[in-house]
């Protein structure tokens, strides 16, 4: 499970055995909840946001949070799931203690 940041005590990661569309979770304190990063011709175009099946979801605040951060780096997201599952490179944690503006 490779996480790919940690911002604000929210962590965002992949499951080492992810599927299509591309996609990331944030979770924190239990809760957890999916961004899917919709690709249209080499470029996002959305980021869906969505309930992770038998858990329960983000708080507000950590949603929004965790929309802004997954907003901010996806093309960062779609290279580092690159180097992860198609170049077999290790993905190093980057730690986030400022709120982006």
């Amino acid at each position: 499970m490779p996480k790919l940041y940690e911002y604000l005590g929210l962590a965002i990661f992949f499951y080492a055995n992810e599927h299509e569309p591309i996609h990331v979770h944030g979770r924190r304190a239990g809760r957890e909840c999916k961004a899917e990063l919709i690709i249209v011709d080499g470029k996002i175009v959305e980021v869906r946001l969505g309930a992770i099946s038998g858990k329960p979801p983000l708080e507000s605040g950590e949603l929004r949070d965790f929309e802004a951060r997954v907003r901010a780096k996806a093309e960062e997201i779609v290279e580092k799931r690159v180097d992860f599952f198609v170049r077999h490179k290790h993905v190093q944690t980057e730690i986030i203690n400022q709120r982006i503006k």
